[in-house]
Protein backbone atom coordinates (compact mmCIF):
# COMPACT_ATOMS: atom_id res chain seq x y z
CA UNK A 1 0.00 0.00 0.00
CA UNK A 2 1.38 3.37 -0.64
CA UNK A 3 1.93 5.66 1.79
CA UNK A 4 2.43 9.72 2.00
CA UNK A 5 3.14 11.94 4.50
CA UNK A 6 0.20 14.07 6.16
CA UNK A 7 -0.28 16.59 8.92
CA UNK A 8 -0.30 14.47 12.01
CA UNK A 9 -4.79 15.76 12.56
CA UNK A 10 -5.29 14.98 9.04
CA UNK A 11 -7.38 11.86 8.50
CA UNK A 12 -8.42 12.52 4.57
CA UNK A 13 -6.22 13.89 1.49
CA UNK A 14 -7.02 14.13 -1.87
CA UNK A 15 -4.39 14.73 -3.97
CA UNK A 16 -4.76 16.32 -8.00
CA UNK A 17 -8.02 14.76 -8.23
CA UNK A 18 -8.97 15.14 -11.75
CA UNK A 19 -12.43 13.74 -13.24
CA UNK A 20 -14.16 14.04 -16.56
CA UNK A 21 -17.50 13.14 -17.51
CA UNK A 22 -18.32 12.90 -21.39
CA UNK A 23 -14.84 14.69 -22.56
CA UNK A 24 -16.19 17.93 -20.03
CA UNK A 25 -13.86 18.76 -17.16
CA UNK A 26 -15.94 18.18 -13.42
CA UNK A 27 -13.15 18.20 -11.31
CA UNK A 28 -9.83 20.04 -12.23
CA UNK A 29 -6.71 19.17 -10.43
CA UNK A 30 -8.39 19.14 -6.44
CA UNK A 31 -6.12 19.00 -3.36
CA UNK A 32 -6.91 19.45 0.21
CA UNK A 33 -6.59 17.75 3.69
CA UNK A 34 -9.66 17.23 6.12
CA UNK A 35 -8.61 16.73 9.83
CA UNK A 36 -9.78 14.67 12.61
CA UNK A 37 -13.54 15.47 13.90
CA UNK A 38 -13.76 18.03 11.65
CA UNK A 39 -16.96 19.44 10.27
CA UNK A 40 -16.26 20.35 6.50
CA UNK A 41 -18.47 21.44 4.16
CA UNK A 42 -17.84 21.39 -0.10
CA UNK A 43 -19.90 24.27 -1.35
CA UNK A 44 -21.09 26.01 -4.59
CA UNK A 45 -23.57 25.99 -7.46
CA UNK A 46 -25.24 23.34 -9.10
CA UNK A 47 -22.52 21.50 -11.33
CA UNK A 48 -19.50 22.94 -9.52
CA UNK A 49 -18.00 19.00 -8.63
CA UNK A 50 -18.96 19.21 -4.88
CA UNK A 51 -20.88 16.01 -5.35
CA UNK A 52 -18.84 14.48 -7.69
CA UNK A 53 -16.29 15.19 -5.08
CA UNK A 54 -17.77 13.43 -2.26
CA UNK A 55 -18.63 10.30 -4.40
CA UNK A 56 -15.04 9.86 -4.98
CA UNK A 57 -14.25 10.32 -1.09
CA UNK A 58 -17.33 7.76 -0.65
CA UNK A 59 -16.03 5.28 -3.70
CA UNK A 60 -18.89 5.93 -5.80
CA UNK A 61 -17.02 6.96 -8.76
CA UNK A 62 -13.24 7.16 -9.09
CA UNK A 63 -10.96 9.67 -10.32
CA UNK A 64 -9.52 9.85 -13.72
CA UNK A 65 -6.25 10.95 -11.76
CA UNK A 66 -5.48 11.80 -8.15
CA UNK A 67 -5.24 9.70 -5.06
CA UNK A 68 -7.46 9.59 -1.89
CA UNK A 69 -5.72 8.83 1.46
CA UNK A 70 -6.87 7.62 4.14
CA UNK A 71 -4.71 8.32 7.44
CA UNK A 72 -1.86 7.86 4.25
CA UNK A 73 -3.03 4.99 2.60
CA UNK A 74 -4.30 5.00 -0.77
CA UNK A 75 -8.00 4.19 -0.94
CA UNK A 76 -8.40 5.29 -4.32
CA UNK A 77 -9.39 2.08 -6.05
CA UNK A 78 -10.96 0.74 -2.69
CA UNK A 79 -14.97 -0.10 -3.05
CA UNK A 80 -17.61 1.53 -0.53
CA UNK A 81 -17.98 -1.07 1.66
CA UNK A 82 -14.02 -1.29 2.28
CA UNK A 83 -13.76 2.27 3.53
CA UNK A 84 -14.18 3.63 7.12
CA UNK A 85 -17.27 5.81 6.55
CA UNK A 86 -20.77 6.08 5.36
CA UNK A 87 -22.88 8.43 3.66
CA UNK A 88 -26.05 10.03 4.00
CA UNK A 89 -28.21 10.88 0.76
CA UNK A 90 -30.48 13.61 0.16
CA UNK A 91 -32.99 10.98 -0.43
CA UNK A 92 -32.20 9.15 2.50
CA UNK A 93 -32.22 5.59 0.34
CA UNK A 94 -34.81 3.84 3.29
CA UNK A 95 -36.07 0.85 2.81
CA UNK A 96 -39.79 1.10 2.83
CA UNK A 97 -40.51 -2.40 3.21
CA UNK A 98 -38.60 -2.45 6.71
CA UNK A 99 -39.31 -1.00 10.03
CA UNK A 100 -37.10 1.66 11.60
CA UNK A 101 -35.10 -0.89 13.32
CA UNK A 102 -34.32 -3.22 10.18
CA UNK A 103 -33.44 -0.35 8.41
CA UNK A 104 -30.81 0.70 11.02
CA UNK A 105 -29.95 -2.82 11.49
CA UNK A 106 -29.43 -3.20 7.48
CA UNK A 107 -25.72 -3.07 7.35
CA UNK A 108 -24.83 -4.22 10.99
CA UNK A 109 -26.43 -7.78 9.48
CA UNK A 110 -24.07 -7.50 6.48
CA UNK A 111 -21.85 -7.78 9.19
CA UNK A 112 -23.18 -10.69 10.66
CA UNK A 113 -22.94 -8.87 14.11
CA UNK A 114 -24.72 -10.64 16.80
CA UNK A 115 -28.26 -10.05 17.61
CA UNK A 116 -27.72 -8.43 20.77
CA UNK A 117 -24.93 -6.48 19.72
CA UNK A 118 -27.22 -5.05 16.83
CA UNK A 119 -29.98 -4.55 19.63
CA UNK A 120 -27.84 -1.98 21.52
CA UNK A 121 -26.63 -0.23 18.69
CA UNK A 122 -30.25 0.35 17.56
CA UNK A 123 -31.25 1.33 21.20
CA UNK A 124 -28.11 3.77 20.89
CA UNK A 125 -28.65 5.00 17.73
CA UNK A 126 -32.54 5.73 17.98
CA UNK A 127 -31.34 7.81 21.77
CA UNK A 128 -28.70 9.60 19.47
CA UNK A 129 -31.47 10.97 16.91
CA UNK A 130 -34.03 11.46 19.45
CA UNK A 131 -36.19 8.64 18.11
CA UNK A 132 -37.49 6.19 20.91
CA UNK A 133 -39.87 4.13 20.56
CA UNK A 134 -40.39 4.63 17.01
CA UNK A 135 -38.77 0.49 16.23
CA UNK A 136 -41.06 -0.58 14.10
CA UNK A 137 -42.35 2.09 12.31
CA UNK A 138 -42.52 2.40 8.41
CA UNK A 139 -40.63 4.82 6.81
CA UNK A 140 -44.12 6.16 4.98
CA UNK A 141 -45.03 6.77 8.20
CA UNK A 142 -42.54 9.11 9.27
CA UNK A 143 -41.59 13.23 8.45
CA UNK A 144 -39.39 14.42 6.36
CA UNK A 145 -37.20 15.06 9.55
CA UNK A 146 -37.32 12.20 10.96
CA UNK A 147 -36.49 9.73 8.06
CA UNK A 148 -33.78 12.02 7.58
CA UNK A 149 -32.95 11.22 11.67
CA UNK A 150 -33.48 7.34 10.71
CA UNK A 151 -30.85 7.75 7.90
CA UNK A 152 -28.09 9.14 9.80
CA UNK A 153 -28.72 6.69 12.42
CA UNK A 154 -28.31 3.52 10.05
CA UNK A 155 -25.12 5.40 8.72
CA UNK A 156 -23.96 5.77 12.80
CA UNK A 157 -24.55 2.79 13.81
CA UNK A 158 -21.54 1.11 11.64
CA UNK A 159 -19.43 3.44 13.63
CA UNK A 160 -17.57 5.04 10.49
CA UNK A 161 -14.78 7.34 10.66
CA UNK A 162 -16.17 9.60 8.45
CA UNK A 163 -19.73 10.70 7.51
CA UNK A 164 -20.57 12.11 4.46
CA UNK A 165 -23.87 14.38 3.49
CA UNK A 166 -25.14 14.96 0.52
CA UNK A 167 -27.68 17.87 0.61
CA UNK A 168 -29.55 15.90 3.02
CA UNK A 169 -31.60 18.91 3.93
CA UNK A 170 -32.16 19.78 0.77
CA UNK A 171 -36.06 18.36 0.63
CA UNK A 172 -37.19 19.33 4.16
CA UNK A 173 -39.19 22.78 5.08
CA UNK A 174 -36.99 25.88 6.07
CA UNK A 175 -37.85 25.78 9.93
CA UNK A 176 -37.55 21.70 9.96
CA UNK A 177 -34.26 22.41 8.10
CA UNK A 178 -32.86 24.84 10.72
CA UNK A 179 -33.51 22.19 13.28
CA UNK A 180 -31.76 19.42 11.80
CA UNK A 181 -28.52 22.05 11.45
CA UNK A 182 -28.29 22.30 14.90
CA UNK A 183 -28.85 18.66 15.17
CA UNK A 184 -26.00 17.68 13.25
CA UNK A 185 -23.94 20.02 14.87
CA UNK A 186 -24.69 17.94 18.14
CA UNK A 187 -24.32 14.90 16.87
CA UNK A 188 -20.87 15.67 15.41
CA UNK A 189 -19.74 17.16 18.94
CA UNK A 190 -20.89 13.58 20.59
CA UNK A 191 -20.06 11.01 18.25
CA UNK A 192 -16.86 13.05 17.77
CA UNK A 193 -16.00 11.60 14.01
CA UNK A 194 -15.33 13.77 10.97
CA UNK A 195 -18.46 15.09 8.74
CA UNK A 196 -17.97 15.87 5.20
CA UNK A 197 -20.90 18.22 3.94
CA UNK A 198 -22.17 18.83 0.69
CA UNK A 199 -24.41 21.92 0.07
CA UNK A 200 -25.40 24.84 -2.26
CA UNK A 201 -26.80 26.78 0.59
CA UNK A 202 -24.68 29.30 2.12
CA UNK A 203 -26.34 29.25 5.06
CA UNK A 204 -26.03 25.76 5.98
CA UNK A 205 -22.55 26.22 5.79
CA UNK A 206 -21.71 29.14 7.66
CA UNK A 207 -24.29 27.58 10.37
CA UNK A 208 -22.15 24.35 10.82
CA UNK A 209 -18.99 24.28 9.32
CA UNK A 210 -15.57 24.58 11.05
CA UNK A 211 -14.27 25.25 7.60
CA UNK A 212 -15.83 25.46 4.33
CA UNK A 213 -14.25 24.64 0.79
CA UNK A 214 -16.05 26.52 -1.61
CA UNK A 215 -16.26 25.51 -5.41
CA UNK A 216 -16.84 26.63 -8.91
CA UNK A 217 -16.75 24.49 -12.37
CA UNK A 218 -14.34 22.15 -10.50
CA UNK A 219 -11.39 24.72 -8.98
CA UNK A 220 -11.77 25.29 -5.15
CA UNK A 221 -12.17 29.25 -5.01
CA UNK A 222 -11.55 29.73 -1.23
CA UNK A 223 -10.79 27.25 1.85
CA UNK A 224 -11.07 28.74 4.96
CA UNK A 225 -13.64 29.17 8.63
CA UNK A 226 -16.94 30.29 8.23
CA UNK A 227 -15.92 33.92 9.55
CA UNK A 228 -13.13 34.34 6.77
CA UNK A 229 -14.45 33.27 4.54
CA UNK A 230 -17.76 35.75 4.78
CA UNK A 231 -15.09 38.63 5.91
CA UNK A 232 -12.56 38.32 3.52
CA UNK A 233 -13.38 36.57 -0.09
CA UNK A 234 -10.72 36.08 -1.97
CA UNK A 235 -12.12 36.64 -5.35
CA UNK A 236 -15.40 38.03 -6.61
CA UNK A 237 -17.45 34.66 -7.06
CA UNK A 238 -16.72 33.76 -3.20
CA UNK A 239 -17.92 37.52 -2.18
CA UNK A 240 -21.05 37.02 -4.81
CA UNK A 241 -22.08 33.29 -3.63
CA UNK A 242 -21.35 33.68 0.06
CA UNK A 243 -23.73 36.45 0.87
CA UNK A 244 -25.02 39.39 -0.73
CA UNK A 245 -22.42 41.82 -1.86
CA UNK A 246 -21.92 45.08 -3.88
CA UNK A 247 -18.81 44.64 -5.76
CA UNK A 248 -17.94 47.25 -7.73
CA UNK A 249 -14.98 48.81 -9.77
CA UNK A 250 -12.41 51.11 -8.36
CA UNK A 251 -9.04 52.26 -8.68
CA UNK A 252 -6.63 52.05 -5.55
CA UNK A 253 -4.77 55.11 -5.61
CA UNK A 254 -2.40 54.39 -3.17
CA UNK A 255 -2.20 52.01 0.00
CA UNK A 256 -5.62 52.79 2.28
CA UNK A 257 -7.27 55.25 -0.43
CA UNK A 258 -9.46 53.61 -3.37
CA UNK A 259 -12.04 55.91 -5.70
CA UNK A 260 -15.13 54.42 -6.45
CA UNK A 261 -17.02 56.58 -9.46
CA UNK A 262 -14.27 59.65 -8.99
CA UNK A 263 -15.40 59.46 -5.28
CA UNK A 264 -12.62 58.59 -2.45
CA UNK A 265 -13.44 56.16 -0.28
CA UNK A 266 -10.51 55.19 2.62
CA UNK A 267 -10.30 51.46 2.72
CA UNK A 268 -7.45 49.55 5.27
CA UNK A 269 -6.12 47.52 2.29
CA UNK A 270 -3.06 48.23 1.27
CA UNK A 271 -0.10 46.72 -1.02
CA UNK A 272 -1.31 47.63 -4.48
CA UNK A 273 -0.20 49.53 -7.17
CA UNK A 274 -0.77 53.07 -7.33
CA UNK A 275 -3.99 53.53 -9.35
CA UNK A 276 -4.53 49.79 -10.23
CA UNK A 277 -7.35 48.71 -10.73
CA UNK A 278 -9.82 46.58 -8.90
CA UNK A 279 -13.38 45.01 -7.44
CA UNK A 280 -14.56 46.95 -4.24
CA UNK A 281 -16.62 44.57 -1.99
CA UNK A 282 -19.10 46.13 -0.02
CA UNK A 283 -21.67 44.23 1.87
CA UNK A 284 -25.08 45.17 2.32
CA UNK A 285 -24.99 45.58 5.96
CA UNK A 286 -22.12 47.78 5.94
CA UNK A 287 -23.72 50.48 3.84
CA UNK A 288 -24.80 53.30 6.26
CA UNK A 289 -27.34 55.94 4.69
CA UNK A 290 -27.21 58.64 6.85
CA UNK A 291 -27.96 62.91 5.91
CA UNK A 292 -26.96 63.51 2.52
CA UNK A 293 -24.35 66.22 3.94
CA UNK A 294 -22.82 63.37 6.56
CA UNK A 295 -22.44 60.78 3.43
CA UNK A 296 -19.08 60.66 1.22
CA UNK A 297 -21.71 60.45 -1.77
CA UNK A 298 -24.98 60.68 -2.29
CA UNK A 299 -28.07 59.04 -3.67
CA UNK A 300 -32.04 58.60 -4.13
CA UNK A 301 -33.79 55.79 -1.88
CA UNK A 302 -35.60 53.74 -5.41
CA UNK A 303 -36.67 50.59 -3.54
CA UNK A 304 -37.34 48.91 -0.27
CA UNK A 305 -38.72 45.65 1.28
CA UNK A 306 -39.00 44.53 4.34
CA UNK A 307 -36.86 41.21 5.07
CA UNK A 308 -38.46 40.22 8.44
CA UNK A 309 -35.37 41.14 10.33
CA UNK A 310 -34.22 44.55 8.43
CA UNK A 311 -34.82 46.28 5.01
CA UNK A 312 -33.66 45.86 1.72
CA UNK A 313 -33.56 48.75 0.08
CA UNK A 314 -31.43 49.93 -3.47
CA UNK A 315 -30.43 53.38 -3.84
CA UNK A 316 -28.99 54.76 -6.91
CA UNK A 317 -25.80 56.88 -6.33
CA UNK A 318 -24.82 60.34 -7.89
CA UNK A 319 -21.55 58.11 -9.11
CA UNK A 320 -23.57 56.34 -11.38
CA UNK A 321 -23.38 53.08 -8.80
CA UNK A 322 -26.69 51.44 -7.52
CA UNK A 323 -26.01 50.04 -3.74
CA UNK A 324 -27.66 47.32 -1.64
CA UNK A 325 -28.35 48.65 1.57
CA UNK A 326 -29.86 45.95 4.34
CA UNK A 327 -30.96 48.11 7.67
CA UNK A 328 -33.22 48.25 10.54
CA UNK A 329 -34.15 51.62 8.98
CA UNK A 330 -36.70 51.91 7.13
CA UNK A 331 -37.00 54.84 4.06
CA UNK A 332 -39.41 56.47 2.10
CA UNK A 333 -39.00 55.57 -1.73
CA UNK A 334 -37.72 58.83 -3.58
CA UNK A 335 -35.73 59.96 -0.26
CA UNK A 336 -32.54 61.85 -0.47
CA UNK A 337 -29.64 60.08 1.75
CA UNK A 338 -26.00 60.23 1.96
CA UNK A 339 -23.90 57.16 1.99
CA UNK A 340 -21.31 56.01 3.92
CA UNK A 341 -18.89 53.11 4.78
CA UNK A 342 -15.97 53.17 7.59
CA UNK A 343 -13.08 51.88 6.05
CA UNK A 344 -12.84 48.74 7.89
CA UNK A 345 -15.77 47.37 5.93
CA UNK A 346 -14.50 47.92 2.53
CA UNK A 347 -12.50 44.72 1.09
CA UNK A 348 -10.52 45.70 -1.72
CA UNK A 349 -9.47 42.50 -4.15
CA UNK A 350 -7.33 41.93 -7.70
CA UNK A 351 -9.39 42.04 -10.43
CA UNK A 352 -8.75 38.32 -12.56
CA UNK A 353 -5.73 37.79 -14.35
CA UNK A 354 -5.52 34.18 -15.83
CA UNK A 355 -7.91 31.78 -17.56
CA UNK A 356 -8.94 29.91 -13.98
CA UNK A 357 -9.33 33.24 -12.05
CA UNK A 358 -11.69 34.21 -15.32
CA UNK A 359 -13.94 31.04 -14.52
CA UNK A 360 -14.86 33.07 -11.19
CA UNK A 361 -16.50 35.71 -13.19
CA UNK A 362 -18.73 33.05 -16.34
CA UNK A 363 -21.71 32.22 -13.63
CA UNK A 364 -21.30 35.05 -11.25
Amino acid sequence: MEQTTMTSDSILELKHIHKTFDDKTIIDDLSFQIQKNEFITLLGPSGCGKTTTLRIIGGFEKPDSGQVLFHGTDITNYPPEKRELNTVFQSYSLFPHMNVEDNIAFGLRLKKKSKAYIRDRISYALRLVNLEGFEKRRPVSLSGGQQQRIAIARAVVNEPKILLLDEPLGALDLKLRQEMQHELIRLKNELGITFIYVTHDQEEALTMSDRIIVMNQGIIQQVGNPVDIYNEPQNAFVADFIGESNIIDGIMVRDRLVTIGGVAFPCVDEGFSPNQLVDVVIRPEDVELVEPENGLTTGIVRDIVFKGVHYEIQVDSQIGISFLVQTTQAFSVGTSVGIRVIPDNIHIMNKPISSDEQIIDKDA
